[in-house]
């Protein structure tokens, strides 16, 4: 018999509404939210649409009026409150994430405190936006070069971190007087709708944060709406290519700013200089955490002759050890199911497509009950196996063997997309260059785990435009207005 599992928040975080200019708002209909773990249903949540999304981008516009002229430091203090408040409540916050986009409790977690160190880095760039006083070639003016908040930012968030990527975007914005609209997605609406009701309480002003959830047979209207309306000034979008290709094409027409963090197919090279240990660690972290469906994940494991045997002994004896399925309220669980039935299928579809080419299943290769997938370590790889050649957003690990560090660049680099690399050496000079080869927006060196706030992050080729975090990423929401003071006595 199937064991019950029950979502156990305090009803104000538990929110099924969506959440316009400060308002809680129903739709005429209501859309289910599934914990993927079971299939049961753990919420029913309004089911917004056009019209409602049209009225949070209203909002927004009229609180951005009042919201960019607030101090730098109001708007900080503001922020470093919401981070206090997702610290105060990360348990329910991480029970929130565990049991609707299935992720072990602990790595949960994790992501609420990554996301709360979004608020906290962003309240404290808020008091950075510095413009330049620029030397003038005319004795009798002055030149000045300002920043200001660009507007209404429309922001569209993916199911696998659905905390971290709303306040990684949602932070620099505010932080920069702006305004946003957030349509989390359909699949995870529970985390979004919570971050509101804590910004609510930290005291973010009515319209400055609005929150439009809807199901997937409404998400494209919606995000048209999010996308075309003139009011919206920026759109910033997690998620596929695919689909930020198709957002990018419905901006074009008003010419909105976009910031667009996409695919990616990171190669993971292990080098024969490297640490075994290190390695399989670093592999054992970048490919298992969420299960595979992250957009940093490796993807392509590519490791030298001379050390493949040992790596590939150790990383499935560590696969054994350390990997175990479940829900991910349990507290031994370090791999809970994939969001869904889809997800799975496409898994265990690159696994047959790789057999059927000569791959070798050293470990796992099954797909379990709803979407549960053995965690899957492939030996005899190659370049013509679709698992080398799409994202896999799963667990699974397909090793290629390689002889030479030009072989393995030519490999990593025969992508359309490049968010993340990874690789392991203890070569200073093949550190250098292989990290300046790999065409990629993020390299990880002897390092499976490379995300934090103070860094960038953000890909090349068509992992995307622009940059989120670090202190570059205010700037995706401010625009550089120059100012030329003229008629001055010399």
């Amino acid at each position: 018999m199937q064991r019950h599992y029950s979502l156990d928040v305090s009803a104000p975080l538990l929110r099924t509404r969506g959440y316009v200019d400060g308002r809680w708002v129903s739709a005429a209909s209501e859309f289910p939210v599934l914990d993927p773990a079971t299939g049961e249903e753990i919420a029913r949540v309004s089911d917004c649409g056009p019209a409602e999304a049209k009225r949070a981008v209203e909002a927004a516009h009229r609180a951005f009026q009042s919201w960019k002229r607030c101090t730098a430091k109001e708007r900080s203090v503001v922020l470093r409150r919401w981070f206090d408040l997702l610290m105060l409540h990360k348990d329910d916050l991480a029970k929130l994430i565990t049991f609707e986009c299935g992720k072990p409790m602990h790595e949960s977690l994790g992501e609420v405190a990554y996301s709360a160190s979004f608020l906290e880095w962003f309240s404290e760039e808020a008091r950075r936006v510095y413009g330049d006083l620029v030397p003038s070639p005319a004795k009798d003016r002055k030149i000045l070069l300002l920043k200001q908040p660009v507007g209404v930012a429309s922001i569209i968030t993916p199911w696998n971190f659905p905390s971290a990527m709303i306040t990684r975007k949602a932070a620099a914005a505010l932080a920069a007087g702006c305004t946003v609209v957030v349509k989390p997605a359909e699949d995870t609406p529970l985390s979004a709708l919570a971050l509101a009701e804590l910004a609510e309480q930290a005291g973010v002003p009515a319209g400055v944060f609005n929150v439009v959830p809807c199901s997937r047979e409404k998400a494209a209207s919606v995000g048209e709406v999010l996308c075309t309306d003139p009011l919206v000034a920026k759109i910033s979008f997690t998620g596929s290519t695919a689909t930020g290709k198709v957002l990018l094409k419905l901006a074009a027409d008003t010419v909105k700013k976009a910031s667009m963090e996409l695919g990616g197919h990171a190669p993971f090279i292990v080098f024969d200089s490297a640490d075994v240990d290190k390695a399989v660690g670093g592999a054992m972290a970048s490919k298992f955490r969420n299960s595979g469906q992250t957009c940093v994940c490796s993807n392509r494991f590519l490791v030298q002759s001379g050390i493949h045997d040992r790596f590939m002994d150790q990383l499935g004896r560590a696969m054994d050890a350390q990997l175990v399925l479940g829900h991910g309220s349990e507290p031994g669980t370090t791999q809970g199911p994939l969001i869904n039935a889809r997800a799975a299928e496409k898994v265990v579809h690159q696994i047959s497509d790789a057999v059927s080419r000569g791959a070798t299943v050293l470990r796992g290769g099954k797909r379990l009950e709803r979407s549960f997938m053995e965690p899957t370590l492939l030996a005899g790889v190659t370049t013509d196996m679709i698992c080398t050649q799409e994202e896999t957003f799963g667990p699974l690990l397909p090793v290629i063997r390689f002889d030479t560090e030009e072989e393995a660049l030519a490999i990593a680099n025969a992508s359309s997309v490049g968010l993340a690399g990874y690789f392991f050496s203890q070569d200073v000079s093949q550190i250098w260059r292989v990290t300046e080869a790999l065409e990629v927006g993020m390299v990880a060196i002897n390092e499976g785990l490379l995300s934090t706030p103070e860094a960038t992050f953000g890909g090349v080729k068509q992992s995307g435009l622009g940059i989120e975090g670090g202190k570059y990423g205010i700037n995706e929401y401010l625009e550089v207005k120059y100012m030329c003071f003229g008629g001055l006595q010399p």
